[in-house]
């Protein structure tokens, strides 16, 4: 029996693809410090599962589709702290900011329309487009300057006829770029004189270093149409299980479409959804202790990586990952090879494969992204054995 070709031309995940080699060598008694997945290691707050313990009813019900009214409220205050107001029809509560990227896709492309994407990209984008068989037209940025965007003649040049949106992450999955006011207000421009959407993923809003405010694009003038907002719960309050997130926008109808989506899928999860309404109403001082912590684990990557010859490192503003140019000819091949072959104390490192998060046939080959979720000694650790690993990589170019 044949498969579909939408199900056969998906990408499988290149974050997870190397998985069995890392079980098969853990198996064999080998530490691993998984820096492959944004998986915080920070624990999830308190008041999440004391919300959830104190919900009193005996009957686990179906939720609203659009999504339960205190969840809804309090990510309304949530953004009204930095002045974006949404009302109560202005937010759908989704399965993961996954689903809402998902239902954004849905809602804006038809077969074979296209997005622009700057790349490299969080690469389950593939996914979400590969679902509805819209197309990934890659935006190219480089390590080499920090992966800031082209110029918007350079962005401009991309559009077609079928160019329908343009999608992104800010702070950066998998750069760890934040967009300056500048870029924010060209991709803005752009939007509204070429008529596309803007799919801005906020997943990481709040997590920007160096004193640098990471802003949403719900703070500029004049795009309320064109602008959707994707959230969740997952990386800023480390409830990656808990599957809980958004889309908003004040486009009126797109959001009357999307419902279609919420009610064919019935409802998220109850409980989850009461959990979650409790981290959206903790207090900034939440945010920036979490911030504090994860630029501390910045500063420690980047201070290993600057010391190894032929390594190309920007320091990352944001979120939680940075992408490692390294001198070497296949960074998968280099990622086995340190599973497999290497060790310090019987003790390894897995690292993602950056090829997978390009959509230009053979960028990527020599990168890998290091996502820094683990506790600082943890991190000083991992970046010691990439350092000695690289020194003692027989295929290594420099």
């Amino acid at each position: 029996m044949k498969l579909s070709n939408r199900i056969q031309s998906m990408q499988a995940s290149p974050v997870r693809k190397l998985v069995p080699i890392a079980t098969k060598v853990k198996q064999q008694g080998k530490k691993v410090y998984h820096l492959n997945i944004g998986q915080p290691d920070i624990e999830t707050p308190d008041v999440f599962m004391k919300a959830i313990n104190d919900y009193d009813t005996r009957i686990i019900r179906y939720s609203f589709s659009q999504g339960e009214p205190d969840l809804i409220h309090a990510i309304q205050d949530y953004f009204a702290r930095d002045n974006i107001h949404f009302s109560d029809d202005e937010i759908l509560i989704t399965n993961g900011g996954s689903e809402a990227a998902t239902f954004a896709t849905i809602a804006t492309c038809d077969p074979n329309d296209e997005i622009l994407v700057p790349e490299p990209f969080y690469t389950n984008y593939n996914g979400f487009t590969g679902e509805v068989n819209a197309i990934i037209k890659p935006i190219t940025t480089y390590a080499e300057n920090g992966f800031r965007l082209p110029d918007r003649k350079a962005i401009e040049a991309l559009i077609t006829p079928k160019t329908k949106a343009i999608l992104f992450s800010n702070p950066g999955n998998p750069t760890g770029a934040v967009l300056t006011d500048d870029e924010m207000q060209m991709l803005a421009d752009i939007a509204i004189d070429n008529d596309l959407y803007i799919i801005s993923d906020e997943v990481y809003r709040g997590m920007a270093f160096d004193q640098l405010e990471s802003k949403s694009m719900g703070s500029i003038k004049g795009i309320e149409d064109h602008l959707i907002l994707l959230e969740s719960v997952s990386k800023r309050y480390s409830a990656c299980g808990a599957r809980i997130g958004a889309i908003a926008s004040k486009n009126k109808i797109l959001m009357q479409n999307i419902l279609k989506l919420c009610q064919a899928r019935l409802c998220v999860a109850t409980l989850e959804q009461i959990g979650a309404a409790a981290l959206y109403r903790l207090p900034e001082s939440y945010t920036k202790g979490i911030r504090k912590e994860y630029e501390k684990r910045r500063n420690i990557v980047h201070q290993t990586v600057n010391q190894i010859n032929g390594v190309v490192c920007e320091k990352p503003q944001g979120a939680f990952y940075v992408i490692i140019k390294l001198p070497v000819v296949d960074a998968e091949h280099f990622v086995i090879w340190l599973l497999e072959h290497f060790d310090v104390n019987n003790e390894t490192i897995m690292l993602a494969p950056a090829e997978g998060f390009y959509a230009t046939k053979g960028l990527g080959k020599d990168e890998v992204r290091l996502a820094y979720v683990l506790n600082s000694e943890d991190m000083q650790k991992a970046m010691t054995i990439l350092k000695l690993g690289l020194e003692a990589y027989p295929e290594r170019l420099i």
